[in-house]
């Protein structure tokens, strides 16, 4: 297999770090058909999380949590980012996209204006893991095109800091290393990192940004604050920050996820994240007269 080269990392220096604000455990629940997984950003946390509306992260060996997977569904008004960390998934939907979610590759689907699509396993036992992030779109956004690419595994820019810690740049820039996919009005930062022993991993964040981390494997501590596995830790909104400090004890696995907030209404109604009300019935109506063109 060959991989993509990408640029040498440079050092990024953090004076005034930011503290968690709480911590936050998930709600184990199921969705599409049946499977089953944890909702770590929920709908009451959309505001103090803005732009990010959701968080899903699935994992278990048992065929029967996720071999139903998530048949033709709608969406308008925001993107979605799938990232699978072990299992097979095939992606198709109404815009004639299609392709398959493998071990560490990404798929990242802006719904737009309306879009119905699937995500089906293509397994029928071993394990399946990963998360689903969905991402808002501003006003004047979520009526474009949809959009859909398929980012595999050796195209997501990857390096190592010199203290040992492994960096995957799904989104945003880490250490000057510009991630697969950039977005201009919301500027997300999605990394996923890997600390194989003690170490630790600094990254400037904007103050102005909201910002969470989500401990998968292992466990860390951010300044006197421990975060165990299967922890989301909000962090803290100070004015005067310039980033943050994770500290590894041992092994363990996390994602950092940060952007600009749009400060704009949200309304949701199940898979439509629109502005208002009137716009949530006019997504219904136009889901249900079938201008979301369903999959072939």
């Amino acid at each position: 297999m060959t991989t993509t080269a990408f640029a040498a990392p440079t050092a990024e220096t953090v004076v005034r770090p930011r503290g968690v604000e709480r911590l936050v455990a998930g709600t184990a629940t199921s969705d599409g058909a049946g499977v089953k997984l944890t909702r770590v950003l929920t709908q009451p946390l959309q505001r103090r999380l803005d732009p990010f509306l959701m968080l899903d992260a699935f994992g278990t060996d048992n065929p029967q949590d996720y071999i139903g997977g998530f048949p033709d569904h709608p969406h308008r008004g925001f993107e979605t980012v799938t990232y699978m960390i072990a299992g097979r998934m095939r992606h198709r939907d109404s815009a004639g996209n299609e392709g398959l979610l493998d071990n560490g590759g990404v798929q990242w689907m802006t719904a737009g204006r309306g879009v119905v699509h699937s995500e089906l396993p293509e397994q029928e036992d071993g394990r399946m893991e990963g998360f689903q992030l969905w991402l808002n779109l501003a006003a004047k956004d979520k009526m474009i095109k949809p959009w859909y690419r398929d980012i595999p595994n050796a195209d997501v820019p990857e390096f190592t800091t010199p203290e040992g810690v492994t960096v995957r740049v799904i989104a945003g820039e880490a250490h000057g290393v510009a991630g697969a996919v950039q977005r201009e009005t919301t500027e997300p930062l999605y990394l996923d990192l890997h600390f194989s022993d003690v170490a630790g991993f600094t990254k400037r964040l904007p103050a102005t940004h909201n910002a969470f981390i989500y401990v998968y494997r292992g466990n860390v501590r951010i300044g006197d604050t421990q975060v165990p596995s299967q922890r989301m830790a909000i962090l803290d909104n100070d004015a005067g920050s310039d980033g943050i400090v994770i500290q590894a004890d041992g092994p363990a696995r996390v994602l950092l996820i940060a952007g600009r907030p749009l400060n704009e209404p949200i309304a949701q109604y199940g898979p439509f994240v629109m502005n208002s009300n009137d716009q949530i019935f006019e997504a219904v109506r136009d889901f249900q007269a079938g201008r979301f063109t369903e999959i072939a």
